[in-house]
């Protein structure tokens, strides 16, 4: 691919074998004649077929580039290499696992096309989360407490299907599992984000790789750390003179 795309489809995966196939399949579906983009999965050290699986993709999808973490990362750091290797002005970015359906993308991008400047950000919105009734009780209750932190005015943070600017994320601090915090991190740099009803699926095949525990764990250090860095935060405008 030589044209430079307008979007690049970010996809951070680790042992999802037998979700690449269908999704890179869903993607190329949703946006062939749409916008001009390229996929970019970032396979985070799997362990099983994954890496081959997307190899073998290349020959039939031209959009398509593979990046492989040679130790494992984690998510967030899987979404930033992406960002950062991608060509894209703006970032879509989807869970490897097809629980997101990126026959959303297109509609991202026409709230992006009747929205302002000042928006960068366009976060999914699971209204009918097709999850287990422990994990949509985690989560609320995590959107909860963070909503009551952070203030960010996002019902559902913690949804991998995005639109975002290249340009603002990559402004935005980096750290360890930042990809949940992504709207009150683009607010702390002065940007607007909005939240856009989306399909939720269930996982067909392969196993979550996280649980409640972990996830609450790791969110009250993380929350912490961001709410100390809203407040620290500043603003002010810059005129050249």
């Amino acid at each position: 691919m030589t044209q430079t795309p307008q979007l690049s489809v970010v996809v951070p995966v680790f042992n999802e074998q037998d979700n690449v196939a269908p999704l890179v399949e869903e993607i190329v579906t949703a946006l062939r004649g749409v916008a001009d983009f390229e996929i970019v999965y970032i396979d985070d050290h799997s362990r099983d077929g994954t890496l081959a699986a997307l190899e073998a993709l290349k020959a039939g999808v031209p959009e398509l580039r593979v990046l492989h973490h040679v130790s494992q990362s984690g998510q967030s750091t899987a979404v930033r290499n992406g960002v950062k290797a991608a060509r894209g002005a703006w970032i879509a970015t989807l869970d490897g696992d097809g629980q997101n359906d990126p026959a959303d993308i297109p509609k991202l991008l026409a709230k992006r096309a009747e929205s302002g400047p000042e928006v960068k950000l366009f976060a999914g919105w699971r209204v009918n989360r097709q999850d287990s009734g422990s994990k949509r009780w985690a989560s609320k209750w995590a959107n909860a407490i963070r909503s009551r932190m952070l203030r960010d005015d996002t019902p559902d943070t913690g949804c991998g299907i995005k639109l975002f600017e290249r340009a603002a994320f990559m402004e935005l601090p980096y750290f360890d599992h930042m990809h949940r915090y992504l709207p009150a991190l683009m607010q702390r740099a002065g940007w607007k984000t909005l939240s856009v009803p989306v399909n939720h699926r269930q996982r067909s095949t392969g196993v979550s790789k996280y649980n409640n525990l972990n996830r609450a764990l790791v969110g009250i250090s993380d929350l912490r750390g961001v709410a100390w860095l809203i407040r620290r935060g500043k603003l002010t405008q810059i005129v050249e003179r």
